[in-house]
């Protein structure tokens, strides 16, 4: 599996058989190179996981990429053409499955709006990607993307859902809230269970995630 961090919560995955697309929002950038996407999946409609203009430009240059949303973040949003998915749901993509999980967004605050959240599980486990929440799967999970920044996250919640969930790597995401994330990263790497590897990824560069990870 290769994976292209492209800032915050986007994440690009090449499972071999399909190129997936992950939360592009206004705090992520480098799509002008992305183009040959089977998917372009939304876990929220929060702005830092969708950005119209984004999308738009990425169905342009991948016409047959599904786009797959919320019904309520496709509502909110107006993002036409989406297909609607919600919990429970499977999809084919390519030569990918894909699994809904989730359904709500984690707490922000008490009197924060809340929002509907999606949690996408790859090919049976080799990739989650939770979105805003910390979706924990009934089954093993190779890569995880660990939330480590957010009004709703803190350092200590990332570590309960890294130790938790106990995937062969982990990979940070959701992190343009850290001015440096060395105090964060190096706290989860202390932390990280025996048997996972903790893989913090270069902005922009594709990283392959073979067995030698763990």
């Amino acid at each position: 599996m290769r994976l292209t961090h492209l800032g915050h919560a986007c994440l690009l995955v090449e499972t071999g058989s399909a190129r997936l697309l992950f939360d592009p929002g206004v705090l992520s950038d480098g799509f002008e190179t992305v183009e040959g996407l089977d998917a372009i999946l939304v876990t929220h409609q929060h702005a830092d996981h969708v950005d119209p203009r984004v999308v738009a430009e990425l169905r342009r240059r991948s016409p047959d990429a599904v786009l797959v949303a919320h019904p309520a973040t496709i509502a909110a949003v107006g993002l036409t053409g989406a297909t609607p998915a919600v919990p429970r749901d499977e999809l084919r993509i390519g030569g990918s499955t894909v699994q809904v999980r989730g359904g709500s967004h984690a707490l922000i605050y008490e009197d924060f709006p809340d929002a509907e959240n999606l949690a996408f599980l790859v090919d049976g486990g080799a990739f989650l990607h939770p979105g805003d929440s910390f979706e924990r799967p009934d089954v093993p999970v190779e890569v995880l993307a660990v939330p480590v920044a957010g009004p709703w996250v803190k350092v200590g919640d990332a570590i309960a859902y890294l130790r938790a969930v106990a995937p062969r790597v982990a990979v940070p995401f959701h992190d343009a809230d850290l001015a440096d994330t060395t105090t964060a990263f190096e706290m989860l790497r202390m932390f990280t269970p025996e048997g996972s590897a903790f893989v913090p990824l270069r902005r922009g560069e594709a990283t392959d995630l073979g067995e030698e990870q763990a």
